[in-house]
């Protein structure tokens, strides 16, 4: 009988030991996936054996009780972080649950360019396949609404950057941190500024800084450009920027501006009306900002562009029409 006994012992503890090598052979095999790449997501408040299971649901070829099983032996279960992943062809157990367990989600990102308009900026939103579309078919005003800013124009208020996020992510979620990051990029330049600049609020500097922006085509002019501007809101001169007259015109403008659409007016017309316009025009970067409220000194009321995207700064319309004449027709 003890034979018998002893026999069975060895025998079983043969068997636990198969099992046990078996088991750490298979963590390390690399699982067999639907497709070179699934797409796995794990919600919040999902527990181990639900996460197993999203693996298998996802396109990974694994018994979710095995994998229940790894997690719950490797003493990782409760780090396992709720996000959104990408799962690669050659990843073992071991890889997916390091994966899961610290959080390495599959970041997408999404560029934001200086000049852009809010509208422009929808549009690559919308293109992020990996975004949550959730301001789609809402008004401009119902979007800043959603960010905490209702009654607020979104022109400007966002700043131009890349910026990356999780798959299944919401754009309004990556507009809450442009929104912040414009923000606090607007609070430093505001805390620079000149004695002399012409701006007396930080709104103000928003728009000209806006308006800097889309005039300036060589970096080195934009604090000159700056200067012919704030020297222009100094006099009462009025600015006579087309930047804001097309962007008066909205989508009605085909690209060639026209006397009468100088004529025209909107509260963005800056030939027809004084002063700056009621909302910045584009998405300023970080050097208009900063030339908006620290313009380089000098006495220029005008320039024109040269054709090699600088510009001729003159400080009377003498000056400026010989400018014109040589830069513009060749004279």
């Amino acid at each position: 009988m003890r034979r018998f006994l002893l026999t069975v012992f060895l025998l079983a503890s043969l068997a636990v030991l198969a099992a046990g090598g078996w088991a750490l052979w298979w963590v390390y095999q690399p699982l067999r996936l639907a497709a070179p790449t699934v797409d796995l997501s794990i919600e919040a408040g999902t527990l181990p054996r639900g996460v197993a299971q999203a693996v298998k649901d996802a396109g990974v070829d694994v018994n979710p009780d095995l994998l229940y099983y790894w997690f719950r032996f490797s003493g990782q279960a409760r780090q396992i972080k709720a996000g959104s992943y990408e799962l690669e062809a050659g990843i073992t157990p071991h890889r997916l649950l390091a994966k899961l367990a610290r959080g390495e989600e599959t970041l997408r990102a999404v560029t934001l360019v200086e000049g852009w308009n809010f509208r422009q900026v929808r549009a690559a939103l919308s293109k992020e396949d990996a975004l949550k579309p959730d301001t789609r078919g809402l008004a401009d005003e119902a979007v800043m609404g959603l960010l905490g800013r209702a009654g607020q124009h979104p022109e400007g208020r966002f700043y131009p950057d890349t910026y990356t996020f999780a798959k299944g992510s919401s754009d309004v979620a990556v507009l809450k941190r442009a929104l912040r990051a414009m923000d606090k990029r607007l609070g430093e330049a505001w805390a620079k500024r000149a004695p002399d600049a012409a701006v007396k609020t930080p709104d103000e500097a928003l728009i000209l800084a806006s308006i800097i922006e889309k005039e300036t085509g060589k970096a080195s002019d934009r604090t000159m450009i700056a200067s012919v501007f704030n020297n222009r809101l100094r006099v009462g001169m009025p600015l006579q920027t087309d930047p804001t007259v097309i962007y008066g015109l909205g989508a009605s403008f085909d690209g060639n501006l026209r006397k009468k659409d100088l004529q025209a007016d909107t509260p963005w017309n800056t030939y027809t009306r004084p002063g700056l316009p009621p909302t910045p025009i584009a998405m300023p970067g970080k050097a208009s900002l900063l030339a908006a409220v620290q313009p380089a000194p000098g006495k220029a009321l005008y320039f024109v562009a040269r054709g090699d995207g600088s510009s001729q700064f003159s400080a009377s319309l003498d000056e400026h029409n010989r400018a014109v004449n040589k830069y513009q027709r060749g004279q």
